[in-house]
């Protein structure tokens, strides 16, 4: 396995390819199990041969591409546990992909803990800020078939009561404000979300608090928004996970 391992690091050096003599001497293998071992990775799909020169191959390309997808995801991991402990609020990062809302990472602690879900976020995007924020980035068509599929119903009584009054509330949002909702998803929880692009996905990172610390909530939510600002060019490639 580890001269495998050998012969894979070797060819990745090469981007143009190399022949079998040259990845024995800069591996130190003998040239017999070289090219066992060539053709087993050959075979394999770890490598492929080109008029005498290997390549990696598919499966060692999914494997690095496994492997940094990984990495961004750790990346960001790390970025919403920094923002969690700095500011005290658990952090959320969540994408609208192929018409659904996602949540794509969760950062907290046992005592800044994150909201229970106890309705599916993705079913019942009007009540909280994360669907808010990223219904209002879509736009009318879109937005309207999203509640079409998954229509406003009451979730506490302070949930927005229908369709039109949502959508009102949408239109209204300015595009570098967050949006707030206090108790509409969850009683006794206020949240946060601020608008973040992808590429040409809707994006949002999010906080929440308790109620009793509603005063928190804006004051918390701008200093989110300063931080990922500051670092959104660095997060650009990790959050399209």
């Amino acid at each position: 396995m580890q001269r495998a391992m050998r012969l894979l690091e070797a060819v990745a050096e090469h981007q143009h390819g190399a022949p079998a003599k040259q990845l024995a001497r800069e591996t130190g293998l003998a040239l017999p199990t070289t090219y066992h071992l060539l053709r087993t990775l050959v075979h394999e799909s770890y490598l492929r041969r080109e008029k005498g020169l290997f390549f990696l191959g598919e499966a060692a390309e999914r494997l690095a591409s496994s492997g940094a997808q990984q990495k961004r995801r750790s990346t960001v991991n790390e970025t919403l546990a920094r923002w969690r402990d700095s500011i005290g609020v658990p952090v959320y990062y969540a994408i609208y992909r192929d018409g659904e809302i996602e949540v794509m990472c969760v950062s907290d602690t046992p005592g800044n803990p994150a909201v229970e879900e106890w309705a599916d976020f993705r079913e019942t995007g009007h009540a909280h800020a994360i669907g808010q924020c990223l219904l209002s980035q879509l736009n009318e068509n879109t937005r309207r078939d999203h509640l079409d599929r998954y229509p406003v119903q009451s979730i506490t009584p302070y949930t927005v009561r229908d369709s039109r009054t949502l959508l009102r509330r949408l239109e209204r949002t300015s595009r570098m404000e967050p949006v707030t909702e206090r108790q509409e998803y969850a009683l006794g929880t206020v949240c946060a979300a601020i608008p973040i692009t992808v590429g040409d996905t809707a994006g949002t990172m999010a906080i929440s608090l308790p109620s009793h610390q509603v005063d928190r909530l804006l004051p918390a939510a701008r200093q989110l928004q300063s931080e990922v600002g500051r670092a959104l060019g660095s997060l650009a490639i990790s959050i399209s996970i």
